[in-house]
C-alpha cells in the first residue's frame, strides 16, 4: 500500500558538483509516506551532501528534487555544541526559535522517552539524551519525514541501539517516513525497511538482505554485516511471541 501513494520526495538524476569535484552523480532516489530509508557508504562517498541537498541547503549542478506539496521535514544533525556555561534549560531550547506550549514540549519529550526533562540544563545532558532532544525538537515540526544525519556519533553501541529504537517507535507512533544516513550497518540492517548504498552514486539498493548480499555492497564493506544480519534476525525471531514484534528490540548486545 506504500508504493501506491506519491513519494514524499522524489530524486532524479541528481549531480552535486563543490568546487571542481562531482560529490553525486545520477542519482536516484524516492521516499515514500511511513517507511525508514537508510544511506550508508564509506568516508566521502557523499551522504551528508544528499541530506542537505534534499532540505535545500546545497544546489544540485544536474537533476531535480521534488517535494511532495506542503511538505513538513523534521532534521536531527549529528550533535549540536552548546557552550557549558550558557544557561539554558531543555524546555526553553525547545522554544527556539518558535515558542511551544508546555503541552507541546511534554509530548515531544514522552515521545522520545524524556518525560521528566523540561527542568533539565542542556550543559548537563548526557550524548544520548541530548540526541533524543534534538529528536524532541525535530518531532515539535509535526513532520512527514525526518531526516538524520549520522545522529549517534559519538554514542556507545548500546546507546546507538536505543537511539534507533526509539526512532521506530516514533514512526509508529506518527507515521512520519524516515531518512537517516548511518556509518553503524549493524543497526541499518535490523532497523531499516530499505538501504541505498552510496558511493558519489547509488551503488546498490533494496530490502537490507538484498542489499547486504549485493556484490557492490560487499566490495565496499565485506561480509561482516550479513553476518550481524543473520544474528540480528535470529535473535529477533526467537525473541517475541506476538505477531507484530518491534524491530530492533533484542539486538543491541548482539550486533557485531
Amino acid at each position: 500500500m506504500r508504493d501506491i501513494a506519491p513519494p514524499l520526495i522524489a530524486v532524479r538524476n541528481l549531480g552535486v558538483r563543490i568546487g571542481t569535484l562531482d560529490v553525486l552523480r545520477n542519482v536516484d532516489l524516492e521516499i515514500h509516506p511511513g517507511e525508514i530509508v537508510t544511506i550508508v557508504g564509506p568516508n566521502g562517498s557523499g551522504k551528508s551532501t544528499l541530506v542537505r541537498a534534499i532540505v535545500g541547503a546545497v544546489r544540485p549542478h544536474t537533476g531535480t528534487i521534488t517535494r511532495s506539496p506542503a511538505l513538513r521535514i523534521g532534521y536531527v544533525p549529528q550533535k549540536l555544541h552548546i557552550d557549558p556555561t550558557l544557561p539554558i534549560t531543555v524546555a526553553r531550547f525547545l522554544c527556539l526559535p518558535t515558542r511551544r506550549t508546555a503541552d507541546q514540549i511534554a509530548g515531544a519529550l514522552n515521545t522520545v522517552g524524556l518525560p521528566d526533562l523540561h527542568k533539565r540544563q542542556m550543559s548537563a545532558l548526557s550524548g544520548g539524551q541530548m540526541q533524543r532532544v534534538l529528536l524532541a525538537r525535530a518531532l515539535l515540526e509535526a513532520p512527514d519525514l525526518l531526516l538524520l544525519d549520522e545522529p549517534t556519533q559519538g554514542l556507545d553501541q548500546r546507546g546507538s541501539a536505543a537511539f534507533y529504537h526509539q526512532i521506530e517507535d516514533v514512526r509508529a507512533r506518527l507515521g512520519c517516513a524516515v531518512l537517516m544516513v548511518s556509518h553503524e550497518l549493524h543497526v541499518v540492517m535490523s532497523a531499516s525497511d530499505r538501504v541505498i548504498c552510496l558511493n558519489g552514486h547509488v551503488c546498490c539498493h533494496g530490502t537490507p538482505e538484498v542489499v547486504a548480499t549485493a556484490p557492490e555492497y560487499r566490495a565496499l564493506f565485506g561480509t561482516g554485516t550479513q553476518g550481524a544480519l543473520a544474528l540480528y534476525r535470529h535473535t529477533h525471531d526467537h525473541a517475541h511471541d506476538d505477531d507484530h514484534p518491534q524491530p530492533g528490540h533484542h539486538h543491541e548486545d548482539h550486533a557485531i
